[in-house]
Order: structure tokens, then sequence, then C-alpha cells
């Protein structure tokens, strides 16, 4: 069930604002292509997991737009109370100023009308489930900044805050780790990554599931991450086991400061979701469990109450963690305010547990960077005449590119960029050049889609893996002529592939995991044939043995549940109060490019480009390929392919189909991940140049 904030006044008055920044997808460089013995080879990805994630939303305030000649969009008042959020058009500033990106091979972002940022006495950046994407998506200019370009904002906006006499804190929620090349590629893993990373001064920061699902990767985050962010990393309920044996906390459990302007005195923790696929050099402690320990209780029962509790997670917004952590603070700390930063969901979101809280999710992949600000009575000795402590909150999903960046920041491009920032920048660049990120296996012929257009259809990724890809690659040469089953879990792909160069960096950003093909040989035809409905369509069947089908499935699909489809191009937010996915435009001279167009329980002014809205259209869990059968009839046994991540679900269907097999039935069906098959099969069928 969704959580629904209950109803309350939000001061949402933005001023008005006179600069347009980034929003569409721009035509893809290709890159070179060299000889194939000279293929750079793919290093080992990362076991794929599907991410829980909250569920949608249904709120049903709505966008009037207005005619003028500032182009004025208002916001209608809707129960959350929001006032009118103006925003203007003015493009004079812009033509003088045009971005160029940061990264050589990045496209140049393209205005969009834009909404300010509101500042209060405590402000916060926010960043999360950033999974490698630290170069910036190089194909599509909304989101083609980098981490050099956020280290040169964050220093910007502090710079702003000290000015302003108001405090600026930067926080990270986890999953910074596994999807894209600039992580996946390098032997050993992140070997350029963290010392990139660390560039970012960040005041906060946590664990996400991707820092854990690999024991190596445990060792790296304590080793490296936690060391880098020492009295900074909180890890509240995450130990971690030495070489030695000897368990320890990950981190400090919680940390108490005061910020440097305001003098607000913060104790801030940090979460992990009940996770229970971690390797076993770490112990991931129940949040239900964790409250109930004595360091937990002694904080929040204890005389000496700090000024606001700052929780941040890698836990989604509507989950219950999170819920759980506010119930026991608030239980024991009255009006105090309390504020969580979320992740994991890979989704914009935004909600309150009660008048004096705020909860915030700033998407995925890089293409977001959160704004939080809390404005009013925060501190407990603060003057409050009227004895109301009042509160306001606001939150901004900013699209992460240049012009957005100038925007916030005042700046252009001639004065935004820091030489700390340049210089992470070209650190970055480094670290592509020596992985050689962009060498192209291929030239794909057509954007293919994991969600933009429906399964089957030529434009889906799903049917170019069930129709072409998978006859190919799913070739065992002692048994290619056995009848056989092939299926893959769509939770596998991770990213839509774009027309044009399909480079080395494109392999981990489609799929970064080390999926590979296992066989049960010789099952019979009666119960293999069944296991693709049991996967698709007996969810609840599945839930009762402890087998949740919708972990096979994208992560979107956990809070989207049906198509999304519109007939035409319409005003940028939906009514229906779920999220879209980025995408391209078709039209010569759109109003609003396709885009982000957040509902969350706030309201539907998140966002903060303007952005027409997209289509969206469900998959189904697994997909299948029926390979060698026979012209006529049926074969009496087949083998049965699936990838390896859902080997117990196939397990357990064919239980159901009155099928019992084991793991010590299972056997490698091809020698390969999945990603390299795939990498091959694109150098072996797609256009060499582009």
């Amino acid at each position: 069930m969704c959580f629904m904030a209950p109803t309350y006044q939000l001061s949402s008055v933005d001023g008005p604002c006179d600069q347009w920044a980034t929003a569409v997808t721009t035509p893809r460089p290709a890159g070179q292509r060299g000889s194939r013995s000279g293929v750079p080879p793919l290093l080992p990805g990362n076991h794929q997991r599907a991410d829980r994630q909250r569920c949608a939303r249904n709120d049903s305030d709505q966008l009037r737009t207005t005619s003028s000649t500032s182009n004025i969009l208002q916001l209608a008042t809707g129960k959350m109370g929001l006032k009118t959020t103006i925003i203007g058009t003015v493009l004079a500033t812009l033509a003088a100023n045009p971005a160029t990106a940061a990264q050589p091979r990045a496209a140049r972002p393209i205005p969009a009308p834009m909404r300010n940022l509101v500042w209060g006495k405590l402000n916060f950046l926010h960043t999360t489930d950033t999974h490698g994407w630290h170069a910036g998506h190089l194909q599509e200019s909304q989101y083609s900044a980098d981490w050099g370009d956020y280290v040169s904002f964050a220093e910007h906006m502090r710079q702003k805050a000290d000015d302003l006499g108001v405090d600026l804190l930067l926080v990270d929620t986890g999953d910074r780790v596994e999807g894209n090349g600039l992580y996946d590629a390098s032997s050993p893993k992140g070997k350029y990554y963290y010392d990139i990373y660390k560039e970012q001064d960040v005041d906060v920061i946590c664990t996400g599931n991707h820092e854990l699902y690999i024991a190596s990767t445990a060792d790296r985050e304590y080793e490296r991450t936690v060391e880098n962010f020492r009295g900074r990393y909180v890890a509240s309920n995450l130990d971690y086991v030495k070489g030695d044996g000897e368990r320890v906390e990950m981190a400090q459990r919680y940390r108490r400061f005061r910020t440097k302007n305001q003098g607000v005195e913060v104790v801030a923790m940090g979460f992990l979701f009940d996770f229970g696929g971690n390797a076993n050099n770490t112990v991931v402690k129940r949040v239900g469990d964790v409250v109930r320990e004595g360091w937990f209780q002694r904080l929040v029962r204890e005389q000496e109450k700090p000024d606001l509790w700052l929780v941040i997670g890698h836990v989604g917004v509507q989950m219950e963690e999170f819920k759980t952590v506010f119930g026991e603070i608030r239980r024991w700390n009255g009006d105090a305010p309390i504020l969580f930063f979320g992740g994991h969901v890979h989704v914009r979101d935004a909600t309150s547990y009660d008048e004096r809280s705020f909860a915030m999710a700033s998407g995925r992949y890089f293409e977001t960077i959160g704004w939080m600000s809390v404005d009013g009575a925060i501190k407990k000795a603060e003057d409050d005449p009227k004895g109301e402590r009042g509160l306001s909150f606001h939150r901004r999903y900013i699209d992460n590119n240049l012009l957005g960046l100038y925007h916030h920041s005042g700046l252009n491009a001639s004065t935004f960029h820091t030489e700390h920032g340049k210089n992470v920048t070209s650190m970055i660049a480094k670290a592509r050049k020596e992985l050689e990120l962009d060498y192209t296996f291929g030239c794909a012929p057509q954007d293919y889609w994991m969600t933009r257009s429906p399964y089957p259809g030529p434009d889906s990724i799903y049917t170019l893996l069930e129709e072409e890809v998978i006859p190919d690659i799913a070739v065992n040469p002692k048994r290619k002529d056995v009848p056989r089953l092939v299926i893959a879990n769509t939770g596998a792909i991770r990213f839509d592939i774009f027309k044009g160069a399909f480079t080395r960096d494109s392999t981990y950003i489609t799929s970064p995991f080390l999926s590979v093909l296992n066989y049960i040989s010789d099952v019979p035809y009666h119960a293999a044939r069944k296991v693709i409905k049991l996967l698709n369509n007996a969810g609840k069947i599945m839930a009762d043995a402890h087998m949740d089908n919708e972990f096979m499935a994208i992560p979107e699909q956990l809070s989207i549940r049906e198509s999304i489809i519109y007939d035409t191009p319409a005003n940028p937010f939906s009514e229906d109060g779920i999220q879209k996915p980025m995408g391209q435009h078709g039209h010569e001279e759109p109003f609003l490019v396709e885009g982000y167009t957040t509902r969350d329980d706030i309201g539907d002014d998140g966002d903060d480009a303007l952005h027409s809205r997209i289509n969206f259209y469900v998959v189904p869990n697994c997909i299948q390929s029926e390979l060698s059968f026979p012209e006529e009839g049926e074969p009496e046994t087949v083998d049965l392919v699936f990838f390896d991540f859902i080997q117990p679900w196939v397990l357990m269907a064919l239980k159901f189909s009155g099928a019992v097999y084991t793991d010590k039935d299972v056997s490698l069906y091809v020698e390969g991940t999945f990603t390299e098959l795939f990498a091959g099969w694109i150098e072996d069928n797609w256009p060499a140049k582009c």
C-alpha cells in the first residue's frame, strides 16, 4: 500500500526564473572501430539484482498553462496546499553563453523552461544510485554533465550558502558502483572510480546493496570509500567481517555535528533496507531489530536532543524501513525536524511522514541531483514568538546537465568551471581513454527501447533479444539440434540501446551483470512449457513459496503496474501520478521536449526542467525463445536453458509443473557471460561504421 502524506500547508512559492536549460537526446557520435584482434576484453560484470521500488502515486494535482509574453505556467493549488509556481522563459542569456559538454564525446544540452531552487536555512544536494555513471550520459544531452561538473557546482553552491549565511550539506545514499564501464571495465573493478568519486566533498554517505553483492566489492568499499570519508560515512545497520574473521561496524553508527553557518546540531544515521543478498563478509541487520538496540535507544532518548535528525539510507522513501526509523525517533523527539534521503528505487520521489518531516529520493544513474531546503524554526532555542515552530520544506529534481547547473549557480560557461572540477573531468577522460570505453563493437541500426515501445515489437530491445540475439548465442555445439526453450529475465537489461555506436561502455550500460546461461537437459516438454507462464503470471503462487517474481523484472515495474499510453503530445505533468522515463522527441518544434514529469506526494512541481510526457509499456518478467523445434508436432523433451540469476525461480516453477529438479541437475550451457556473448553478436551482425 502506498503511504500518502497527511494534508498540511507547504509554502512553495518560487521566484521568477529567466533562463532555460537542457532537455533532449541528440544524435549519438560514433566511436572508432578497431580490428577484431584488438578488441578490448570485456571484464566480468556484476550479478543482476532487481531492485525493490515504491508504489505508484495517484495524486490529482494538475498543471495549467496560460498564454502570456513571459510564458507563465501556473501550478494549480491542490490538496497539498501548494501555492503558485512561476516559470519564465527568456533565451537571451543562454544565447550568449552556450554550454560545452565536459566530456569530449558528450552531447550538448538543449534549453528547456526552468524552475528555480528555493533556499532555506538548511539546504542539501543529494545523489543516489549513480552506478558508475560519473562521466555523465554521453548520448543523452539532458544528463551529460560529469562528476567534475558536480564538483564545480557544489563548490559554487557552498559559496552561495556562505554568502547567504545559511548551510549546505551534500549527501549520497549508495549504489555508486556496477552499471557503467567507468567502474566495471577495469581490473580490479573501480580502479579509477574510487579516486574520482572521493574528489566530491560529501558530508554524509552510506552503503547501497550493490556495494555488497560481491565480497571483493565490499572489501574495497570498506578499505577505500569508508576510509576516504572517515567520520562522514555512517552505517547504522551494517557490519563488515575482516579477513581474520573479526566482525566490526562498517562505519560509525551515527554522526553528530553542527552546521557551519547556522550552527544547527544534527544527528545523522545511515541505513540499508532489509537486504539478504550480501556477500558473507558483510552482515546486514534488519532495521526493525536495530531500532531496539541499546545504542539507538540511548541516542533517541537522551536528554540533550539535537536540533534536527538526518536519516539517509539506501531505502525507498515509501518503504517500511524508513517509516520504522521515523516512528521510533518521533516517539521520543516530539516536534524535532526529521529529514530522510532515500535511494534504491531508481525514481524521483518525495513524501512526508508528518508535518515536521520530509523525505526525498533523487532518481538513478546520475541523471538527477536532488535539492532539499528547510526553513523556519529549525533550532530548539530559535525565536518563535507565536509558538508555532513552523517549518517549510522544498524539493527540486535537477536534470544533470551544464545548462541547468549554470542556471542554478547563476554562472555561465566562462565562470562556472572551477580548477578542481576541471581536474576531475580530466581524470574521467583519462580513465575512459585508458579503458578504451569508446571502442565500437558495431553500429546499432535503430533505437531499441526497454519500455518506450511495446513488446513484442520491432523497436523493443526484448524482441531483439528473443528473435535475433538469443537464437544465435544460446547454442551448445554438442546439443545444438536438441529442442530447447531459452528463458531470459527482463531485469537482465538495465538500459536502452541508442541508434549509432555500440561501444565497450555500452555493453556494461546495457547489461552490467555476470549472467551466464545454465540448463537442465531432457526436461519433459509438458512441464517445461509451463515455466514461462508461471514466471510471468503466477506471482501469488510463487510468493507463497517465498519466491517474489517481481525481482526478475526491471526495477521500474515495481511501481508501474500497467502501461501508460498517450495518444497525442500533452501537458508535461500527468494526471495519473506515474513518473515517466526520459526519451526523445519526434517533433520539429515541440513546446516541450520529452522527459521526467514527476508527480510525488508533494505535487507535480518538483522537476527543475519542464518536459512533455512519454509512453511506458509494461514488459513481462521473462521472455522465451523456442529453438530447434520440429517442424510438426511437439518434442517429448527439451533442454531448458535460462539465465543463472533466475535459477531458483525456474526450479520452483518446474516443481509446480510436476517436474522436480535441484541445483545438482543444472549445468553450464555455453561458455561466457551474456554481456560478452551479446557484444560478440553485435560485432558479427551490426555494421562496423555508422
